[in-house]
């Protein structure tokens, strides 16, 4: 009988804490916040998975590019690369963050979205023949003076069109989706244009290796990337309105704000690549290239942060305490994952180096300045993107002509000339950006007290 007795005891326990357990996971199910993290933990699930893999295939493409091109033409790539993001910005000017500041309003009504993104994607268009006419003298002059003859020059010239082409309506397509945080439609779409992109790159740059088949190699997945994008934004937005003249009068108003400030960063953002185009040599632009393969994995975290934080503060409602919290927040999270990340690269510099190939040893000093930089630029960014989101610009005459004076300062502080010397100062600069930011941001955030 005591056996017996001691065997219903141990089950009498073990459903009793059975019960307990359900009654607990019922309780956190019920919990007001439970939904919500779930949530969360889904959308960050799907896309870090999808972004590790994105930019795991990105980073593949970059390495066999850096090690199959010679250093010369690598230093060409680097050039036309940097010139496309400048292209890509200044046919935006703005365009992109009011089309953001007005979807955000609207963002449950397909046919409003609809008359925004085609009134965006009109004036995306105008924007773009002027940036094509800035931007491919100075492309040209700088491949020349980095000992490429015309042939070559043109060639990377006229390979860059599919990849520009692409970007002038991507950045738009996708606003929609992620205002709706339908985030898996975009992230397979960019896991195909990645995998695309390392195809056609293996495939074509072991036969010729030269800088514009690389460059197409990187452009004609995007083409198609762009027309799957189309399709997903579709499902949000009415592709059959047109456009209107007070959406676009509101969103040139943005672009008003923006764009002196876009003409800048397009010079300064890329200000070591053009410093050290000018007053270095093509090896010095090929290091600089090559280790900002390595800052490329960032992207993983400024995809994160564009697709689910930046659209959540844009629907934020003018509260003070909660756009306070969200915005501490998320700069939080950001500073603790740049730390770690500059402390990984500076421990493991030696074995990134490695990965680059031996055109690239010794760099590690190097390569530790140039992420610290890169984290500041990705502060920066998010800073921008959370400010204009609600269609906070500062003013673009002040930011200038700060920024320019502290430009003028790095010259005389640092050897731009030098690889070291252009990161330093590199990273001067960014300090700086990142300062205004924050406290411009914080600024309109603590107005909204008074109101």
């Amino acid at each position: 009988m005591g056996f017996e007795e001691n065997v219903k005891t141990q089950q009498n326990i073990f459903q009793m804490n059975l019960i307990l357990n359900r009654s607990m996971l019922n309780r956190i199910k019920g919990h007001p916040q439970y939904y919500k993290a779930l949530q969360w933990g889904k959308l960050i699930t799907i896309t870090g998975s999808a972004q590790i893999i994105v930019q795991g295939v990105g980073f593949a493409s970059g390495l066999l590019i850096i090690h199959l091109l010679p250093i010369h033409e690598y230093a060409l790539y680097t050039l036309s690369n940097t010139m496309l993001g400048t292209m890509t910005l200044l046919a935006d000017g703005g365009i992109g963050t009011g089309v953001l500041s007005q979807g955000g309003k609207v963002w449950q009504d397909k046919e409003k979205l609809g008359v925004i993104l085609a009134t965006g994607l009109n004036l995306r268009r105008k924007f773009a023949l002027g940036s094509l006419l800035f931007a491919i003298p100075i492309l040209i002059y700088l491949l020349l003076r980095n000992d490429a003859d015309w042939i070559t020059a043109i060639l990377i010239v006229v390979s860059l069109i599919p990849a520009f082409f692409a970007a002038l309506s991507d950045s738009l397509l996708e606003i929609f989706p992620k205002l709706h945080q339908d985030i898996l439609p975009l992230q397979k779409n960019q896991i195909s244009v990645g995998i695309g992109r390392l195809v056609l790159t293996g495939l074509t740059i072991f036969i010729f290796p030269w800088t514009f088949v690389a460059v197409l190699a990187g452009g004609i997945p995007r083409i198609y990337g762009n027309i799957k994008l189309r399709k997903i934004a579709e499902n949000f937005v009415d592709n059959k309105q047109i456009p209107d003249p007070i959406i676009e009068k509101e969103i040139l108003t943005v672009v008003k704000r923006v764009l002196p400030g876009a003409i800048y960063y397009c010079l300064s953002g890329q200000i070591t690549v053009w410093l050290i185009s000018i007053f270095g040599n093509a090896t010095s632009v090929a290091q600089v290239g090559a280790l900002g393969r390595v800052s490329v994995l960032l992207g993983l975290f400024a995809t994160i942060f564009s697709t689910l934080l930046v659209p959540r503060f844009a629907r934020q409602k003018n509260e003070y305490k909660v756009l306070l919290n969200q915005f501490l927040s998320n700069i939080l999270i950001l500073i603790v994952i740049c730390l770690f990340v500059v402390l990984g690269i500076s421990l493991f510099s030696t074995q990134f180096l490695w990965i680059l190939g031996g055109n690239y040893r010794g760099l590690d000093a190097a390569l530790v300045l140039n992420v610290i930089g890169s984290c500041l630029g990705l502060m920066t960014g998010l800073l921008f993107s959370l400010s204009s989101s609600r269609g906070w610009l500062i003013n673009p005459y002040i930011y200038i002509i700060t920024n320019l004076l502290c430009i003028v300062i790095g010259i005389f502080l640092f050897d731009v000339s030098s690889l070291i010397g252009v990161l330093r100062f590199n990273i001067f600069i960014s300090v700086i950006q990142t300062l205004i930011y924050s406290f411009y941001t914080l600024f309109k955030i603590r107005q909204l007290k008074s109101i």
